[in-house]
């Protein structure tokens, strides 16, 4: 059990399945909770059985609802028992009397519910609008996105004893023994990616020390930031289920359960309007954005500020108004996904920039290549003198495509075919640039203030112990070795990971591990070296970050009242261009995609094939995202046809994908692994635009507005036929 890789492998002795009973309705007011006559031995609980606080750890979701409801699905009441079919059978009938009230679902235009809102303004936007009659409008959507993983969202729970020596030893002379101290510890196994946060979770819940709860993360596998949170409300369901019955508890949501409740990457509508010169240089821009985080409002801030610097991306606007909003709505709570909200928002500037791009005539690669030359950010503010300039990493990315010779000939065959029927066998092809930047953390933190520790040991064997509390599918234990074989000379094989009691390092999210974390290992090991041949072993040393207060955008975007922004989470952001080219089936209305192409700026790469493997993978996410994955809430939720006909890119379907790493920054490693969310889609959806000679502003793109088009199309040149 202590060795299993998978909560589907773990199976405690006389364990109880967990069973969820949840809300019917959007929103309302519990009433009560009709139970059929339960067998001996099955327990219902409902949140008056909480002992502690009805809250998750950092959020307003209440662990069990009492009162109000708020997304169809919400857990209401947790049945136990010994037969998991038997529990489906009970939890099927019980009824779940509600007052219903008119629900939300689309947080476009709303202002009633705004959990959180960024407003930044300087220039004279209205002045610059007033004097040109060059605008450009667009209304950007970008949908929600599944993230499948290996295994099901769950949790397994139970006690271990364990006899503990109270009191000091006695003297020599006396034959008396210790006084020995019974104590119990709450064991929770989940897939995590913060293990602390489960077990401030769970303590809170339950009203018990800390001390009490050991939390042992088992195979996180990949996640794309969708176990940062969530793990934590099932965990302290199940840990809930073995306090009050004081056994096993294994809580383990179904496949169908995970797709239609856990979060998604969350819903934007971003509206953006540019004032342009004769040359097509943006004179000023007005931006307007609708997050919808669904019930809630988790990491309100975070995803909303993200979405607003991406939104900004690479260009530097003289007249700004922005505006911006979180919403709650009546739809599951929503959160991140491999990112915390930046590729909503490049995907909506990439876009706009391309449609400038077409309005002036100009190659879509030259005008962004006009207007990004410096290596300062303009969102951020922060300037690194030895990162790759924005228009180096387009150039690369167009050379390895060789974009500019097929951007030519693909809008010649775009302009020459205006006014003609496609003929039987035409596909027609298109090529779409985009760039994007990524930052190396979270701009705030929650209740623990972003202080975060490594901890590292050099022991009387020489072995070098690593004790860190992340969890990652990825190889960081050879990452690591090569730190520690870098700067101690110490052989790989004499590097141990310790996980268990290990100091809180923070998520594993926004690529900390290999930037944030892997520089605590690295100070760790440094300092060790300079100790190790002047005082005894073991020697440990302990290194700390913590959140460095400052503001964005020139001193504009500043931190709302009462948080800190750590700017040490965009100091040095890595950056990467994408090229996507397509050949659209006209008789299938589908985009066949021929080929990606990835330049990137990831400074100090520790490990190419690790790196390359992590944009591969998230380029083919980022792909299912633009077309394939198209999921949408009806009515406040998922319908059932959506999860029998979801379906993720085959390896068979996966693209040629090429990567291309600059090493600007040698000497610091930077996140990439969200950077193909920032780039991919709105290079794709241009490429089909070209293609199609329509311009397509949202994600994912549905076949059915590929036929409608080519029915519009059809319609079209057959009336001037006509004629």
């Amino acid at each position: 059990m202590d060795t299993a890789l998978f909560l589907e492998d773990i199976f405690p002795s006389n364990f109880l399945y967990g069973v969820t009973v949840r809300s019917p309705i959007a929103k309302g007011f519990l009433r009560f909770i009709q139970v059929p006559k339960l067998p001996e031995n099955y327990t219902l609980i409902t949140a008056r059985n909480i002992p502690g606080e009805n809250r998750l750890e950092e959020t307003n979701i209440p662990i069990l609802a009492d009162g109000n409801l708020s997304y169809i699905g919400e857990p209401v009441a947790i049945i136990l028992g010994h037969d998991k079919t038997k529990l489906e059978e009970l939890a099927a009938k019980c009824k779940v009397i509600v007052h219903e009230e008119q629900p939300d679902f689309s947080c476009v235009h709303r202002k009633d519910s705004c959990e959180a809102l960024r407003e930044v303004k300087f220039g004279d936007t209205q002045g610059a609008f007033e004097k040109t009659e060059r605008i450009v409008a667009g209304t950007y959507t970008t949908g929600i996105q599944e993230h499948w993983y290996a295994e099901p969202t769950g949790a397994i729970t139970w006690y271990k004893h364990a006899v503990k020596d109270e009191g000091s030893p006695p003297p020599e002379d006396k034959k008396e023994s210790k006084t020995k101290k019974n104590e119990k510890s709450l064991i929770v196994r989940t897939a995590t990616q913060w293990p602390y946060h489960v077990k401030r979770a769970v303590t809170r819940v339950l009203g018990i020390e800390p001390s009490s709860v050991s939390v042992e993360p088992t195979t996180l596998n990949l996640h794309m930031d969708g176990k940062l949170w969530y793990p934590s409300l099932i965990a302290c369901q199940a840990a809930l289920g073995t306090f009050i019955t004081k056994k096993p508890v294994r809580l383990i949501l179904d496949r169908e359960e995970d797709f239609l409740y856990t979060p998604k990457r969350c819903n934007a509508n971003i509206d953006i309007a540019s004032t342009i010169d004769e040359c097509g240089n943006i004179t000023a821009a007005e931006i307007d954005i609708s997050v919808n985080l669904g019930a809630y409002g988790v990491n309100s801030d975070e995803i909303l500020d993200q979405v607003c610097l991406g939104s900004l991306g690479f260009y530097n606007f003289e007249n700004v108004k922005l505006t911006a909003r979180a919403n709650r709505t009546n739809i599951p709570p929503q959160g991140p996904f491999s990112g915390f909200g930046l590729a909503q928002g490049f995907f909506a500037i990439e876009r706009h920039i391309s449609l400038i791009a077409d309005m002036v005539n100009i190659d879509p690669a030259q005008w962004r290549k006009n207007t990004i030359e410096s290596r300062a950010l303009p969102s951020i503010g922060i300037s690194s003198k030895n990162s790759v300039s924005g228009a180096e990493i387009i150039n690369s990315a167009a050379k390895m495509s060789d974009y500019y010779r097929k951007w030519a000939s693909y809008e010649l065959l775009r302009k020459s075919r205006k006014g003609t029927r496609p003929e039987k066998g035409d596909n027609p092809r298109g090529i779409g640039i985009a760039a994007g930047f990524q930052g190396n953390g979270l701009l705030y933190s929650g209740e623990d203030n972003g202080a975060y520790n490594v901890e590292v040991t050099l022991t009387k064997e020489s072995i070098l112990e690593i004790k860190t509390s992340i969890t990652s599918s990825e190889d960081y234990n050879k990452i690591w070795e090569r730190v520690a074989e870098e700067t101690m000379s110490i052989k790989p094989e004499m590097v141990r990971i310790i996980s268990n009691q290990s100091p809180d390092c923070g998520p594993s999210c926004a690529s900390r591990n290999i930037t944030a974390i892997t520089k605590l290992v690295e100070k760790c090991c440094l300092a060790i070296r300079k100790q190790r041949f002047h005082d005894p072993l073991p020697i440990t040393v302990r290194r700390s970050i913590k959140p460095q207060s400052g503001a964005l955008w020139g001193g504009r975007f500043t931190p709302p009242a009462g948080k800190i922004m750590d700017i040490n989470s965009f100091s040095k952001p890595g950056t990467a261009a994408a090229v996507v080219e397509v050949t659209m089936d006209l008789v299938e209305c589908t985009p066949k995609i021929r080929g990606v192409w990835l330049a990137v700026d990831g400074g100090k790469i520790i490990s190419a094939n690790r790196a390359r493997r992590s944009l591969t993978r998230a380029a083919t996410q980022s792909l299912g995202w633009a077309f394939t994955e198209n999921i949408e809430y009806i009515n406040g939720e998922l319908p059932k046809s959506q999860y029998n006909n979801f379906a993720i890119f085959a390896p068979s379907e996966i693209p040629p994908i090429e990567i291309e790493f600059f090493s600007g920054d040698a000497s610091e490693t930077k996140g990439v692994g969200e950077l193909p969310f920032t780039c991919i889609p709105a290079a794709f959806i241009q490429a089909v635009s070209q293609a199609m000679d329509h311009s397509f502003k949202s994600l994912p793109l549905k076949k059915r507005e590929i036929w409608e088009m080519v029915r519009l199309r059809n319609a079209e040149n057959s009336a001037q036929g006509s004629k």
